[in-house]
């Protein structure tokens, strides 16, 4: 993997600050490669407890900022001021602040989901193409290598014709009422807060967009889920959902979303089944993929291997047999954010074109199935046209 050739992008972040749940992998993984340099933030609802924060970053107090407004007007006037910012709050404030930063000129990474409705993630992908500004959401996990290697297996025909898609993320650290003790939680299981959705949006969506990056050939046709508040405190927001969807090639597919798979950690997996083979990944097992060959020993591919297809050794950090994690995952992802950005702007490409990174078109897809999700478990669990 080549370090980036072109100048750090001026950056700058909205939350994330001091004991936020995602607020330190955004700055590990976009300071990484030097694709980034954090310059400025907003980054507390607590204006005292943000500057402080920034403070202890590194950054100018001055350039600290009490809440994103005061920090878009005042950077765009500076000669150096922030040219991209990450969203990482809570998900009612993300459509107004991703509005806001395009407005104000500048590249957004946003944490999913993205907005609350299809409308909303259409203004914002019109506006982000009338800005030519380029829109990213942190599905984190597609940033690992073997992703890569299982999207270039079925483009190739390891598999021949796909059937089946298998998709779960089924974790059970929820399975009891933790939101009682834990703020970070709470605001999740609030429609007020978190959107008309729980798990469907917050995990659900992240093998949805691994199967969208692995198979980009395959179109929804229609969904059936069903929903269910096993903690009854939750409703109407669900803390496990099953969804059946059909493709257009007449692939089937399921995903269980869940907060409530007792003695699970993560229970993230992608299985694909093909008329010749089967693929399949695991979040926790990141660096191997399974290919199942009907007829066949199992094998289990290793990433940083060189029987590996090319696509899958780009951003390789270090060689087969030594692990990668989810950091180096988000890291490989802002480095395409930039490479991404960098284009936009007319510099050259740092060699990863071809690259799945999850844009505007991820986010609003990620919106819309919620929302075709959450339309069909509220009038029944019922087919659905996908809209």
């Amino acid at each position: 993997m080549s370090a980036s050739k072109t100048k750090p992008i001026r950056w700058g972040m909205v939350g994330g600050g001091r004991g936020s749940q995602i607020g330190y992998i955004h700055h590990s993984a976009a300071l990484r490669d030097s694709t980034f340099e954090l310059v400025a933030g907003a980054f507390d609802i607590d204006p005292e407890r943000g500057r402080a924060f920034g403070v202890d970053l590194g950054l100018d107090e001055a350039r600290s900022y009490p809440e994103y407004a005061a920090m878009f007007a005042a950077e765009a006037e500076r000669p150096d001021g922030i040219e991209a910012v990450s969203v990482a709050t809570p998900n009612n404030t993300h459509f107004a602040i991703c509005k806001a930063a395009l407005e104000h000129g500048l590249h957004v990474v946003c944490e999913k989901p993205l907005c609350f409705t299809v409308s909303e993630a259409q203004e914002l992908k019109a506006l982000s193409q009338a800005r030519h500004k380029i829109v990213g959401v942190t599905y984190g996990y597609a940033g690992h290598q073997m992703i890569e290697q299982a999207r270039a297996m079925v483009k190739n025909g390891d598999l021949g014709e796909i059937r089946i898609v298998n998709l779960q993320f089924a974790h059970g650290f929820h399975s009891a009422p933790v939101e009682d003790q834990n703020p970070s939680t709470r605001w999740r299981v609030d429609p007020t807060t978190a959107g008309p959705s729980y798990v469907l949006g917050d995990v659900g969506t992240h093998p949805l967009y691994i199967s969208e990056v692995i198979l980009p050939h395959l179109t929804i046709k229609r969904l059936m889920c069903a929903r269910q508040s096993f903690v009854k405190s939750r409703a109407p927001l669900e803390d496990n959902a099953v969804t059946l969807m059909e493709y257009d090639n007449g692939a089937i597919a399921t995903v269980w979303s869940s907060a409530v798979n007792a003695g699970s950690m993560h229970g993230q997996k992608v299985r694909i089944v093909g008329e010749k083979a089967s693929i399949e990944w695991w979040d926790e097992r990141p660096n191997q993929l399974s290919y199942e060959v009907q007829g066949e020993p199992a094998r289990i591919l290793e990433r940083g291997m060189g029987y590996l297809y090319p696509e899958a050794r780009i951003d390789d950090r270090i060689g087969g047999g030594h692990p990668e994690g989810l950091f180096e995952a988000w890291a490989n992802l802002y480095r395409r954010f930039g490479f991404a950005i960098n284009k936009e702007h007319g510099l050259a490409p740092d060699g990863i074109e071809g690259l799945a990174f999850p844009g505007i078109d991820a986010g609003l897809e990620g919106v819309r199935w919620v929302e075709n999700c959450v339309r069909s478990a509220d009038a029944g669990g019922v087919w659905v046209d996908y809209l």
